[in-house]
């Protein structure tokens, strides 16, 4: 009995410990068929920082409550827009389709990905 509770314990803490959140709602448990990742360059890095839509309320000029970030709250970076795509995949999400804008000299990737089935 004291092992099944040491295990159940050790899973309950490994699961939230490493749990990336967008506007605090853990990535895995976002309730919606899509969402769309927006990738834009850091300046002066090869690292993306990526945006998540998933028609959540958003208070104007707040990017940071669209971002992902780690257990610490910390905002989370990414070596690429395929790293993103990977840790979405991950997250219970496949690709749908992507497309790129160019603002002003900034290249601003869009994917829209669907919730896997399960």
């Amino acid at each position: 009995m004291l092992k099944q509770m040491l295990l159940f314990l050790i899973l309950s803490i490994s699961t939230t410990v490493f749990s990336q959140t967008v506007n605090d709602v853990p990535i895995s448990e976002i309730d919606v068929e899509y969402v769309r990742i927006v990738g834009t360059g850091k300046l002066l890095s090869t690292k993306v920082t990526i945006q998540i839509d998933f028609g959540q309320r958003n208070k104007i000029f707040k990017t940071k409550d669209t971002q992902v970030k780690d257990e610490n709250g910390k905002l989370t970076s990414f070596n690429s827009m395929i790293d993103a795509l990977n840790f979405m995949s991950k997250n219970g999400y496949d690709f749908v389709t992507a497309y790129t804008l160019t603002i002003g000299n900034q290249n601003v990737y869009h994917y829209l990905l669907k919730k896997r089935k399960e």
